[in-house]
């Protein structure tokens, strides 16, 4: 895609962008990358801390006479329209005169409630929070499209990037089998030296694996047994990539290989030969569907960066000989191929999908249905009155491990993220999923939003 030329018709038009969690994480990316966006700048960043928003504004070269703090309406209105605001209560953010909010708290019941009240202001929302997008997708999208605004994932993210590269695949006409992503650290083996490392985290855990060697190059189903086996205690079952095919399987109709995923441990040059049905030698059960691996590398390969593919079909015999002597990644048997993009870049990417919605109009999907559901399942008996919390990089919750249903496997259960906060109103047995009549909802906006999804 040409994007200098999909944005000549903006005569003039620039993004103005509200960010709500701008100043860590995602949100700090996007800030720094905002300034050198010829057609956006940056109206406000919402925030209770505002001398942390100064520091960081600041930091990035903004002016200080310039950034106004604005603790009421009547001070939104009143503020000069080339100051950046720092906004102390997010409600004031779809009063402000901004045409883009990017909601990064993470937050279901912050981020459900500012985005309803701004798209029904026509104010476009990219959502980078998937915890809510898991949850209230569907009604966001629907919103969206009956306000005439824009509803959006955002690009820099797992979920958008591999959306784009799907939607790629289906107007080619390309047959998908999978669709999916990397996890989020790569598993990193030197054949020199036997030294493993997980490369999660600043101290990267590492330990000597000489059994790796047998196992190094793929053979079959049996390699990636016994992988997992020698890697056993670096593997986990991430709350995060869950929740991002989900809404990957929402907007597209794929529904999850198998409730905790497979995640093989697998080099990008295996993909096509894994991700392919079991009667041609791979691990699906079923076809049309998302999963996760963990890419295994040594330290002078390239990182799939935790990146995306998509799996299809090799239809014609001829075109395909052609491509494998390119160096495409085929599967032995000749019958599929892996197309992919190693690659999120975060916020660095993130303006282009905010001029796609502010400028062209694209974004919204009004077909997005609540094809699977997250929900959290017992690893331990919990007694009632435990209180479920999400915390931590991966956006866990303590007792529960996440997996992903179909949605008529899930007519009862709670989803995972309207459960941060609530208590257990009766005892859950270990292996019992988390359902609606164990956690008191009411009142909760998000819940309400899901609900009204699930009619649709």
């Amino acid at each position: 895609m040409d994007y200098t030329s999909l944005f000549k018709g903006a005569e003039g038009k620039k993004s103005r962008v509200g960010i709500i969690g701008a100043t860590r994480g995602y949100g700090y990316t996007l800030l720094a990358q905002i300034p050198k966006v010829e057609l956006m700048e940056l109206r406000l960043i919402s925030s209770r801390h505002t001398d942390e928003c100064m520091e960081v504004l600041t930091g990035l070269g903004y002016k200080e006479e310039n950034i106004v703090v604005c603790t009421d309406k009547d001070q939104v209105k009143n503020a000069p329209k080339d100051a950046v605001l720092i906004v102390t209560d997010y409600r004031l953010v779809p009063e402000c005169d901004i045409t883009a909010l990017v909601e990064c708290t993470g937050n279901t019941a912050v981020s459900s409630e500012v985005s309803v009240e701004a798209l029904k202001k026509g104010i476009n929302v990219y959502m980078v929070s998937k915890e809510t997008d898991s949850v209230c997708g569907t009604m966001l999208n629907q919103i969206a499209a009956e306000n005439n605004a824009v509803y959006s994932l955002v690009n820099g993210d797992q979920p958008r990037n591999l959306l784009d590269l799907y939607s790629w695949g289906k107007v080619l006409g390309l047959e998908i089998v999978a669709a999916g992503k990397a996890s989020e650290y790569d598993f990193v083996w030197d054949p020199d030296t036997n030294e493993f490392t997980y490369m999660e985290g600043t101290e990267k855990p590492h330990e000597n694996i000489p059994g790796m060697k047998e196992f190094w190059h793929y053979k079959d189903r049996e390699t990636l047994d016994e992988r997992r086996k020698l890697v056993e205690k670096y593997m986990a079952v991430i709350s995060a990539d869950l929740c991002e095919m989900n809404l990957v399987s929402n907007v597209t109709g794929l529904v999850p290989s198998a409730p905790r995923l497979n995640y093989p441990v697998a080099k990008i040059s295996e993909l096509a030969d894994i991700f392919i049905p079991e009667e041609d030698g791979g691990i699906l059960k079923k076809t049309g569907v998302v999963d996760v691996f963990c890419n295994l590398r040594s330290p002078d390969e390239a990182s799939f960066a935790g990146g995306e593919f998509i799996i299809i079909k090799c239809e014609n015999e001829t075109v395909w000989e052609l491509l494998i002597s390119k160096g495409h990644v085929v599967s032995r048997n000749g019958k599929y191929a892996c197309i992919y993009l190693p690659y999120h870049y975060m916020g660095l990417e993130t303006p282009i999908s905010i001029l796609l919605g502010d400028l062209v109009g694209i974004g919204t999907h009004p077909e997005c249905r609540q094809v699977s559901v997250m929900a959290g399942v017992a690893q331990e008996d919990l007694p009632k009155g435990t209180v479920l919390k999400v915390h931590g990089h991966h956006h866990s919750i303590d007792g529960l491990v996440p997996e992903l249903w179909e949605k008529k496997d899930a007519e009862e259960v709670a989803p995972f993220y309207l459960l941060n906060g609530t208590t257990l109103l009766k005892d859950v047995k270990k292996g019992q999923p988390i359902t609606k009549d164990v956690v008191d909802l009411t009142g909760s906006r998000p819940n309400e939003l899901y609900e009204q999804g699930l009619k649709l």
